[in-house]
């Protein structure tokens, strides 16, 4: 079982203020918008029974093969940029803990050569919870999970598109959980304390990082919109709101919310 003392000892002091693991629990994220309170809580589950990833599809862990954990933030600005700010500390933090070089599928997937081998999923409560009062704002909830040490014969399906599932085992990187943990807290600690400070992406170089981690940018992509519209074209650029620029036909439309699909 992770130990919550040894990351606890690696990375309280700054942002994080607690760490907690659990054997199991149904979410992490769940656990945390109910209970609210102070900004900088660690929550770690061994095993998650009723994950969740974006656009309502499930994240199924086996206990001690994957890393599930979720983050309490209560940012001063708007926190459309968290999800991207998480998926660049997770790339970054894989990266410098297993030798493996990690990208970004727009929004916020982490691949490995084209596979995904991580999930995020930010959810927004606008109750100020448990001891903090209303004026710290409200609380967002950020939820990763990596696939560590899953088998390939235990990996999920292909998603939409043919995305194929991967995970840090079967890519043969070798890394423990609490180190993998630590890094990626230290590497969202650095990303998030610049968000804190100002807000503008570009001038902290949150954009310009995104933009280089990103794995879709200069693709031929299909978007699967809601209200089932559906818009290809080529992934241009990152607006400076975090949308996906995708050019076709003439013109420029900022994708806001989608599900992508790297074309061939």
């Amino acid at each position: 079982m992770l130990s919550a003392t040894a990351i606890s000892d690696a990375v309280t002091g700054g942002l994080w203020t607690s760490v907690t693991v659990v054997p199991s629990t149904g979410s992490t994220n769940a656990d945390l918008l109910a209970a609210g309170g102070p900004e900088g809580q660690v929550l770690v589950a061994e095993e998650q029974t009723a994950g969740r990833g974006r656009l309502g599809r499930t994240w199924v862990s086996q206990p001690g093969s994957a890393l599930t954990f979720s983050v309490l933030l209560r940012p001063p600005a708007q926190a459309g940029w968290l999800p991207l700010l998480t998926g660049v500390a997770v790339a970054r933090g894989i990266s410098e803990a297993s030798g493996l070089p990690a990208t970004l599928k727009w929004p916020n997937d982490i691949l490995a050569d084209g596979r995904k081998l991580a999930g995020i999923l930010a959810e927004q409560s606008t109750a100020a919870g448990g001891p903090a009062s209303a004026k710290d704002g409200p609380v967002v909830v950020v939820g990763v999970g990596i696939n560590v040490a899953t088998r390939q014969d235990a990996l999920p399906p292909p998603g939409p598109g043919g995305l194929r599932a991967t995970s840090l085992a079967v890519e043969g990187a070798v890394v423990s959980r609490e180190r993998l943990l630590i890094e990626i807290l230290r590497q969202f600690e650095h990303h998030y304390s610049a968000f804190r400070a100002n807000p503008d992406p570009s001038a902290t170089g949150l954009l310009a990082e995104y933009r280089m981690l990103c794995a879709t940018l200069g693709r031929a992509v299909r978007v699967e919109m809601p209200a089932g519209r559906t818009l290809a074209g080529e992934a241009a650029d990152i607006g400076s709101d975090g949308s996906l620029l995708v050019t076709g036909g003439g013109t420029t439309t900022a994708v806001s919310a989608g599900d992508v699909i790297h074309l061939r």
